[in-house]
């Protein structure tokens, strides 16, 4: 199966999931959403372009500077407009139905790793950015680890028999700057967080491993994933979420 029809399946199923698991996983009592916002400049300049919104847990909080979610997934954006997110339109990141230069900012949580192909949306991006425009960009990364998180994250990728890969992790490597730079935005940020999911129940473990995106896994690697998982929830393990920001602005 490729990496598009997944996603697609997987959204379908499980709209809303990735939020289950941000929207608890904190650094100083504050979520990967916050952080998010923090990194934006010019907020209160508007408007916003929420790309790739999913479930829409950033509208609430740009629901005062002009916002618009965008995203491809049918199921998704139903779950938003439940809700209350909006205004939404259904669309390709690399196609945006959207008039050039209408945004101040863009906002895209955890989904450039996985929007393909990465250097058609960055060109989109910049084409819906207003000049000096900027785009803030979370994805998942390696680090920073603390404590005994290499000891929850080795048994659970041994479980796996994997690791966590994304089609755009050799784009957001080294490249990036360059990547960036082509597509016509010039980089200000790129820092690294570590949140922490806590973990309470066995529906606490459920709902993590949920989220992660595993195409072609094996049903007995996804059983062992979980009783790794459960096992950390009864020690009431906390998981980290390692995020990295990436700001951004449109130049000329």
């Amino acid at each position: 199966m490729g990496w598009q029809r997944y996603l697609d399946d997987f959204h379908t199923h499980s709209p809303g999931i990735t939020e289950s698991v941000l929207s608890r996983a904190t650094h100083e009592g504050r979520t990967p959403y916050d952080w998010l916002l923090d990194g934006v400049p010019q907020l209160e300049r508007g408007p916003v372009l929420d790309l790739a919104c999913g479930s829409g847990p950033l509208s609430r909080r740009l629901s005062g500077h002009g916002y618009l979610g965008v995203d491809g997934s049918a199921e998704e954006l139903a779950l938003a407009a439940a809700r209350g997110a909006g205004p939404l339109v259904r669309a390709d990141a690399t196609r945006l139905p959207l008039v050039p230069g209408s945004f101040r900012v863009v906002v895209c949580s955890m989904s450039l790793q996985i929007l393909t192909p990465l250097p058609e949306v960055l060109r989109e991006t910049v084409r819906v950015l207003a000049p000096n425009g900027c785009l803030v960009a979370l994805v998942p990364d390696s680090g920073p680890l603390r404590g005994l998180d290499a000891l929850w994250l080795t048994g659970l990728l041994t479980a796996l028999g994997r690791t966590l890969t994304y089609p755009n992790d050799p784009l957001l490597g080294p490249r990036l700057s360059q990547l960036l730079h082509d597509a016509g935005l010039r980089p200000a940020e790129d820092r690294r967080r570590r949140f922490a999911y806590r973990m309470r129940s066995a529906a606490d473990a459920e709902v993590f491993l949920d989220s992660l995106y595993l195409p072609c896994l094996l049903p007995w690697r996804r059983r062992a994933a979980r009783r790794w998982l459960h096992a950390a929830a009864r020690a009431r393990a906390q998981l980290p979420v390692p995020v990295r920001r990436i700001v951004a602005f449109r130049t000329g």
